[in-house]
């Protein structure tokens, strides 16, 4: 039986088709999304708006497969001319006429009356292409001027046009490619093209105003035969490079017994801290530092990495707030010798700018610094770029890389900004992925008389016994120092004596009060406050 006679069923079988077989498109980030690459011989439509990048990701498709899989492709143009085609393809690194001197691509210009007129012949020129060139990919761009000239010139509907097409196509063996051009209205109706249902794999492109630019995205709508990963994920165009695709941030769950655990311990790079948390920061665990600007998260983030890195362990700072230049002159002002450090390459700083953050891009960035250079301990300086950047996505994005860094042992600090400048009363409501941490800093400032002191609490440390009191703290040499409240020890400021958080109550509200009236009564007195409770004269210590 020739195989011409064959329904497309029966040509589909381990015989004509290789059961399984998977052809990679060759285009960065996409083959991770369809887990793989494409199902050998299926007809895949790649649909959106103009200037999406239709061409630019079928170009793609044909050049990736003759360069780097030796496998020759044929490009079908019904508007661009094959100079404009070479030219455009050039500018993202596509050198298609050296390709065309050696044989391995063809690109026919021709109207779309004419591939009508072949579709119902098996010898015609196109057929007689394909078997020539040995083409193994095949681009059609694009449909929709096919449809027109079929409607109105052929008398034929385009149903039965596209049925003629992707049967010739299947004869032939190859796996192609159709663009068709879709509105950018986004409130029209929703259509389902007879094109979505006929064709194996449906790719749909899309691009929306980001700011004072244009985001594009990616989404496998269906694919025949294989699994992928659902959803829109961030696509590029990058000159002398081509199309680059970053896959949503998923937070896949793992089996319980594939799960890593550790009992290990790691220091903050203060004692006194380390003590409140129980003894120290679990290995792979995720710690949240919650504070208003000035109150020492960064500070606090960068002590830890130092810290690590006298352990040798290697460190990621990825900071949305301050530049690179800015974080190593403050570290280095406080002792910290966070030039040098970077320079050994014990510590990278990553900066990326929160007025364009892709998270898509930035968690691939993040994950691809952490796997090349063995990244220990990370420091997230701040979350609160995240919400700024896409309060839809954010949570997902936090979520995937919590997950992320629990599943490779990653110890982490995560910043996050609070609004309030006097204590901190709504963190779970601010920042949705609060669930996701294993322990919480909280860093504020409380005010007592005309002063600003910074306080430091440890109200959560999963799997340890934290001591959960309110602690000052200043921040100088060395970073983040804890006063010692059983020496009575507390902030001077001009030289007035101050007593220890331990004298008042309620230190996290808005107006702390002293335990005793008594302490009120020196300043009706007259009498000088002394320094400590220890210091006060008999008869003027604190009532019960």
């Amino acid at each position: 039986m020739a195989t011409n006679n064959l329904t497309r069923s029966e040509r589909e079988t381990p015989a004509n088709l290789a059961e399984g077989a998977i052809v990679p498109t060759g285009v960065e980030g996409l083959d991770e999304v369809l887990m793989g690459g494409l199902r050998s011989g299926n007809i895949v439509l790649v649909e959106g708006a103009p200037g999406s990048g239709k061409t630019t990701l079928a170009m793609e498709f044909i050049y990736r497969g003759a360069v780097d899989h030796d496998e020759p492709g044929l490009i079908v143009s019904f508007e661009l001319s094959p100079a404009k085609l070479l030219r455009d393809a050039a500018g993202f690194g596509f050198d298609f006429k050296k390709l065309e001197e050696s044989g391995k691509v063809k690109i026919i210009y021709t109207s779309p009356l004419v591939i009508l007129q072949e579709l119902s012949s098996h010898d015609g020129v196109l057929a007689t292409e394909i078997k020539r060139l040995g083409a193994k990919r095949f681009v059609i761009d694009g449909l929709t001027p096919l449809k027109l000239f079929g409607e109105l010139f052929n008398g034929r509907p385009f149903r039965d046009s596209l049925h003629l097409l992707v049967e010739g196509l299947q004869r032939s063996g190859v796996t192609a490619m159709l663009t068709r051009e879709v509105s950018g209205n986004t409130n029209a109706p929703v259509e389902f093209p007879h094109e979505q249902y006929v064709c194996d794999t449906v790719i749909a492109l899309a691009q929306k105003p980001y700011r004072r630019g244009v985001s594009r995205s990616i989404e496998v709508m269906k694919s025949r035969g294989q699994e992928f990963i659902s959803g829109r994920h961030t696509m590029r165009l990058v000159a002398n490079s081509g199309v680059q695709v970053f896959k949503r941030p998923q937070a896949r769950p793992r089996a319980i017994t594939d799960q890593p655990t550790s009992t290990k311990r790691l220091l903050s790079g203060s004692t006194p801290l380390d003590k409140m948390l129980g003894g120290g920061i679990i290995e792979g665990s995720i710690t949240l530092v919650v504070g208003i600007s000035g109150t020492g998260k960064t500070v606090a983030g960068v002590q830890f990495l130092v810290e690590g890195a006298k352990k040798g362990l290697k460190g990621l700072l990825v900071t949305l707030d301050e530049h690179t230049e800015q974080l190593k002159r403050n570290g280095d002002g406080l002792g910290f010798e966070l030039t040098k450090l970077t320079e050994n390459g014990d510590i990278i700083i990553h900066y990326d700018s929160p007025l364009e953050l892709e998270l898509d891009v930035h968690y691939a960035d993040i994950v691809k610094l952490i796997e090349a250079n063995k990244i220990d301990l990370v420091v997230i300086d701040s979350l609160a770029a995240y919400e700024a950047a896409d309060s839809a996505e954010s949570r997902d994005f936090i979520y995937a890389l919590a997950t992320y860094f629990k599943n490779r042992l990653v110890t982490a600090y995560m910043n996050f900004e609070t609004p309030e400048l006097l204590g901190v009363s709504q963190i779970s409501q601010e920042l949705k992925a609060s669930t996701v941490v294993d322990n919480i800093i909280l860093l504020n400032y409380v005010e007592i008389s005309t002063h600003l002191r910074r306080a430091i609490t440890v109200p959560k440390s999963r799997g340890s016994n934290p001591i959960r009191e309110t602690r000052e703290f200043q921040i100088g040499k060395g970073g983040i120092i804890l006063l010692d409240e059983e020496r009575g020890e507390a902030a001077d400021f001009e030289e007035v004596p101050q007593l220890p958080f331990s004298s008042y109550y309620g230190i996290l509200a808005r107006s702390p009060s002293r335990r005793s009236p008594i302490i009120e009564g020196y300043a009706f007195n007259g009498d000088a406050m002394p320094a400590s409770p220890s210091l006060m004269p008999e008869g003027k210590g604190h009532h019960s």
